[in-house]
């Protein structure tokens, strides 16, 4: 969530056209402009400096180092690098990836196989900054450009898109131009994406996990592909929400006892910091499938999520929760066709319930 005391940043998009726009200019002129200015998705113009520039015989280059603000993006800190030259005339805008970029190789992206992993805003606004320079400077509008990112593949390992098809290297983003620090809105991307790559390889089962373990324990489970895998994090409701709009055909909500319990009481958004697990909820459940007086009141007053699922040892407590987290999902997805489970893991990757139970 964006707060006074933190600092916006830039997308990887609206640097490669500031990249792209100095090269431009720089091709017609022999200068770069530094700081060059673009002008953002919302209306308003803003000024980057650049970092690296290069005039060759019949290119130009200009790179900007990215600042991500104070969100915690991976590409803080990298070179974004446009390599900028005259295409031939008549084929308009060309857009190629250079070291660090990946290319699309799976169906479902806004952008098809076989191109490089530059999205469709970054695309317009590339696009908009050169016709800006075609016309100031009374020149054609046909332009070929490469978008690098050194170190870009490394990079890439720590992100999701290789499990999106996108491979080499990273993509390059931005809806606005502006990170928003902590905002979540990436993550929450990723997500949509994913369930785009699976629909479009028709995948029949897809399953959102809530960390690694209990990723790592559904895809064991049930042989899962990489593709089918949903880092869902803490975004239940806004995974649910946009599978009930896209449908698959099964899905499974894979979580430790705490985020499932979390689901089972009807939140949607499972991060610790919007609310612990309410312990009196937790003892109601129980009471409802037998404790008595003594437990449900050992329940809740319980430290932990664990220390109640110990205390309640001997019933069907897990069960319960499961089959709770699962009326809660099944709401949000509504009358959408999606076959739904819900698995609760432990600590050590152990399946301790599930809803439906096997038959």
């Amino acid at each position: 969530m964006d707060t006074p005391s933190l600092r916006r940043g830039w997308t990887t998009g609206a640097c490669a056209t500031a990249a792209t726009r100095a090269a431009a200019e720089a091709l017609i002129t022999g200068h770069f402009p530094d700081p060059v200015r673009i002008r953002l998705p919302g209306g308003s113009e803003v000024g980057f400096a650049l970092a690296e520039t290069r005039l060759l015989p019949n290119a130009a280059e200009a790179g900007v180092v990215k600042d991500a603000g104070d969100d915690p993006d991976v590409t803080h800190g990298a070179m974004i690098r446009a390599s900028v030259s005259r295409g031939p005339t008549g084929s308009g805008i060309s857009f190629a990836a250079g070291e660090g970029v990946g290319m699309v190789t799976l169906p479902g992206l806004p952008i098809p196989p076989g191109q490089p992993a530059i999205n469709p805003v970054p695309r317009r606004m590339m696009a908009e900054a050169l016709a800006e320079v075609s016309a100031r400077f009374g020149t054609g509008p046909d332009w070929a450009v490469e978008i690098s990112i050194p170190g870009g593949a490394a990079l890439a390992e720590k992100t999701l898109n290789g499990r999106l098809g996108i491979v080499g290297g990273l993509s390059v983003l931005g809806t606005t131009g502006i990170v928003i620090p902590f905002s979540c809105s990436a993550w929450i991307d990723s997500i949509h994406r994913g369930v785009d790559v699976a629909r479009a390889l028709s995948l029949p089962h897809i399953a959102a996990a809530t960390g690694r373990t209990s990723e790592e324990a559904v895809q064991k489970l049930y042989g899962l592909p990489d593709a089918a895998l949903l880092d869902m994090g803490d975004f239940v409701g806004g995974t649910l929400k946009y599978i009930r709009r896209h449908p698959v055909p099964r899905l499974t909500i894979a979580g430790g006892p705490a985020k499932i319990t979390k689901l089972a009481q009807g939140r949607l958004d499972l991060h610790s910091k919007r609310g612990s697990v309410d312990t009196a909820a937790l003892a109601e459940f129980a009471r409802e499938i037998g404790a008595d007086a003594t437990l449900t009141a050992a329940i809740a007053g319980a430290n932990t999520t664990l220390h109640a699922f110990e205390l309640a040892a001997g019933l069907p407590l897990a069960q319960a929760i499961a089959a709770r987290a699962h009326a809660t999902a099944q709401a949000v997805l509504d009358e959408a066709p999606v076959a739904l489970e819900i698995l609760i893991i432990d600590r050590a990757g152990g399946l301790i319930a599930r809803h439906p139970p096997l038959s």
